[in-house]
């Protein structure tokens, strides 16, 4: 993604980046209840939530979703293995996710036997073994069941929250917003203008202007 010079002036980049964090800046994996660390635990929820953020259905039910799995205990890819399909529709039908409820199940199902199988359970060595490569680790993701590139940009704008060597990661969608809000769209511009540890929020603030805009457009 190439960048362009921000539509608008400086002190009105920093108001529209202040109100952004303020109004939106907050991560779907914060939302979801995950604690992220570089851990095994909290980096296969992000992938759970990644897979149901993947499937043609809003956030909000996602999130959702998301949320009604961890609360069921599967928060670690031997819970969920241990969990049946029939179990896992459950609890997915129940928290809103009733249109894709059996075909989201099959998947979890595969995805963990996928993480289990490559990686031993623990996505970090999916990192070492992108060795810092954003696109060998968008590759990687892609290839876990359901997850094309939009979920992959998913994981990665999330992800680098602990995974600093992602930074600054600016996905499509978020790119796409940063442009018609006029800032800057080049990911280590759009960096600048906020402290480190707030470039995620940002990201996620500007998806969900972005989500929030295509749903007026169609009211």
């Amino acid at each position: 993604m190439t960048g362009e010079d921000p539509q608008l002036g400086r002190s009105e980049v920093r108001n529209v980046v202040q109100d952004l964090l303020e109004r939106h800046g907050t991560t779907y994996a914060e939302e979801c209840g995950i604690e992220l660390r570089d851990e095994p635990a909290p980096l296969f929820q992000l992938l759970v939530m990644t897979v149901l953020m993947s499937k043609r259905i809003g956030a909000a039910q996602a999130v959702k979703a998301t949320r009604a799995l961890l609360d069921a205990g599967w928060t670690t890819p031997e819970r969920l293995a241990a969990s049946s399909a029939s179990r896992r529709v459950s609890v997915l039908n129940r928290s809103g996710y009733a249109r894709y409820d059996i075909s989201a199940s099959r998947t979890l199902g595969e995805v963990v036997e996928q993480v289990q199988s490559a990686y031993g359970g623990d996505l970090r060595l999916l990192r070492e073994g992108a060795e810092g490569d954003v696109v060998e680790l968008q590759r990687r993701l892609q290839q876990f069941t359901g997850i094309g590139p939009v979920g992959a940009d998913i994981f990665l704008r999330e992800v680098q929250v602990v995974w600093l060597d992602v930074r600054p990661f600016v996905d499509r969608r978020a790119h796409a917003s940063a442009q018609n809000l006029g800032l800057p769209t080049e990911p280590r511009k759009l960096a600048e203008l906020v402290p480190t540890d707030d470039l995620p929020r940002l990201v996620a603030a500007l998806v969900r202007v972005s989500f929030a805009s295509r749903h007026r457009g169609r009211s």
